[in-house]
């Protein structure tokens, strides 16, 4: 299963904490992790700082206590957590299926698991919201959809459309008509 993976697992940029303006890259390879800072300064005697970088295979790292305590002040212990969890093999592969799988199987999950699932990722929350995603719910959940009320989600989005009972539907219908008429 491992060889569907792809040669970077998993790569974060981000900035040291307060006051500091110094930028750091964590990358996370098959083989090994790699550490990357820039320091940016505006002193003079500490302009000629040159970028660097540590590259450790996944057992080092995990017996580098300094490196996770870097990892952890710069990027969070989630972070630092997820690397764990990469360098010992636990990989996420749900995580890393595509978009249109993902959207076929989140399609058959009821509302409150769907509502869990949002919080859980950003990734996952794009997908619980998309249009693709309800479009599929209501039409599983309608008879039929006329070519009015498909124009209407475009306009409002599917999900609004889920959520508007039929009286609601019918009166956003009828002004959308009388709008198209003038």
């Amino acid at each position: 299963m491992a060889s569907l993976l792809p040669e970077t697992l998993f790569e974060v940029v981000g900035q040291a904490p307060a006051p500091s303006k110094d930028y750091y890259q964590l990358q996370i390879t098959q083989s090994q992790i790699i550490f990357r800072w820039w320091k940016i300064t505006l002193r003079s005697q500490v302009q000629m700082n040159n970028p660097g970088e540590v590259k450790e295979s996944h057992h080092d790292f995990l017996d580098d206590a300094s490196l996770q305590v870097q990892i952890a002040l710069i990027f969070g212990a989630n972070v630092l957590d997820y690397a764990f969890n990469l360098c010992r093999g636990k990989f996420d592969f749900l995580e890393r299926l595509p978009d249109p799988l993902l959207l076929c199987i989140v399609s058959y999950l009821d509302l409150e698991d769907l509502a869990r699932l949002s919080q859980t990722s950003h990734r996952f929350k794009k997908i619980c919201s998309s249009d693709e995603l309800w479009e599929q719910i209501v039409e599983s959940a309608c008879d039929t959809i006329t070519p009015e009320m498909r124009a209407l989600a475009e306009e409002v989005g599917w999900k609004q459309i889920f959520f508007t009972n039929k009286l609601q539907l019918q009166r956003l219908l009828r002004k959308r008509r009388q709008k198209q008429e003038s």
